[in-house]
């Protein structure tokens, strides 16, 4: 029993410096910003702390700017899931088909997944450029007339952001998925396709029950992942045109190195950590109640 004990000790010995040092840098970040929230540190003024309890939160939610932040990483989240769940199906069962270069094309499709997020930004913020830009020069080429400044109009630089996050990302997701896929036993399908069942059924039948929990891992972490993204508006728009592409990420950026104003993005930064935490929650609630199925 006693040996017993020591081993327990020293397994706790070796561990417990690992979990001390993990333990601190999650949890003092996050106790210092919640900290830094309840304070006015202005840069522009000394950056002395001067106490204004919940006066940041309050400012917050009358700060149109941050509104507009808030409201396209909504758009932003949703539409780039959304996008990443029907195509990223499509390709993942296009790749599950056995055809010949079957191998090539998988290892093809995950150039854009490999390519960092920054590089992505700034080729797209080329690629729709007006006059230089790769996808003006393919429309010309049907209307030599046409132009257009995609970045430069509010819904077209919105809608160009969204869609590059979907390229860069739905081959990564649409691998995911395809690994699934594979662990779905082909018996299944050969009694389907037995009782007449057609593609269609047996796809919302079969392929779509099999891997619902994988989906709905993959939509944590994807979504989570949205929310907190910082690069590619970093790198291809720069949150323009005005505020209309500012994420959230981006907004406390802004506040805390551009405007030298500490204490209002921590007041943000817990926001955004509250809008994660709800958003993981409704999503953890809704893989237990697929895994208990």
């Amino acid at each position: 029993m006693t040996q017993k004990r020591n081993k327990l000790w020293a397994a706790w010995g070796l561990i417990l410096p690992a979990i001390l040092i993990r333990a601190f840098t999650t949890l003092y970040p996050v106790a210092i910003t919640l900290y830094n929230s309840l304070f006015e540190i202005n840069g522009f003024k000394g950056g002395i702390p001067i106490f204004v309890g919940l006066g940041n939160f309050s400012r917050a939610f009358s700060d149109p700017k941050l509104i507009t932040s808030i409201s396209f990483t909504l758009i932003f989240t949703f539409f780039s899931i959304l996008g990443h769940l029907v195509l990223g199906m499509i390709l993942a069962l296009v790749l599950n088909y056995k055809f010949r270069g079957q191998q090539l094309l998988r290892t093809i499709v995950l150039i854009p997944w490999a390519m960092p997020m920054v590089v992505a930004g700034i080729a797209a913020r080329w690629a729709f450029n007006d006059q230089f830009g790769l996808v003006n020069d393919l429309i010309r080429r049907f209307f030599p007339n046409f132009h257009y400044d995609w970045l430069v109009n509010t819904g077209s630089a919105r809608a160009a952001v969204i869609l590059v996050d979907m390229w860069k990302d739905i081959p990564f997701f649409a691998i995911l998925i395809l690994a699934a896929l594979q662990f779905i036993p082909g018996e299944i399908y050969e009694a389907a396709k037995i009782d007449g069942s057609g593609p269609i059924r047996t796809f919302f039948s079969v392929t779509l029950p099999n891997i619902a929990k994988t989906l709905l891992s993959q939509c944590i972490f994807f979504i989570l992942w949205r929310i907190t993204s910082f690069d590619l508006v970093y790198a291809m728009t720069s949150g323009g045109p005005g505020d209309s592409t500012t994420l959230l990420s981006y907004r406390i950026m802004l506040e805390a190195f551009n405007n030298l104003n500490p204490g209002y993005a921590s007041a943000i930064s817990v926001i955004l950590f509250i809008l994660m935490a709800i958003v993981a929650g409704i999503n953890l609630t809704a893989l237990k109640k697929v895994g208990n199925k």
